[in-house]
């Protein structure tokens, strides 16, 4: 399952770095269209996403040890989502061997 995971993280990774780059080579973020930026489902959508990063962020609040690093990793996942997302993943997921079951993924290390 480890590696199934650092697989998946590594290809969302690379995925939204791909998807925002093209994005950005055709149109700056800050020029929506009003009209797309004012859609209903426009906003729904960014209320989803950015519960689900705070979400997220709570598992990664529960992991970290200290406020400097639940916040800074909050920054991040806010102004990057899942790419910040996907290199949490990473490095959680490379700490373990192949063989670690998913507790050891999940919950809080105790060092």
């Amino acid at each position: 399952m480890i590696i199934f995971l650092r697989v998946f993280s590594v290809l969302i990774l690379i995925s939204m770095l791909a998807v925002t780059g093209w994005a950005s080579s055709v149109q700056a973020l800050w020029k929506i269209p009003a009209s797309v930026g004012g859609h209903p489902w426009f906003i729904a959508t960014l209320f989803d996403t950015y519960f689900a990063f705070l979400f997220f962020w709570l598992w990664v609040a529960y992991k970290e040890r200290t406020w400097p690093a639940r916040l800074g990793w909050l920054v991040g996942i806010l102004l990057l989502g899942n790419m910040t997302m996907a290199i949490y993943m990473l490095i959680q997921l490379f700490r373990l061997p192949t063989d670690a079951p998913m507790e050891r993924l999940l919950l809080r290390r105790h060092d």
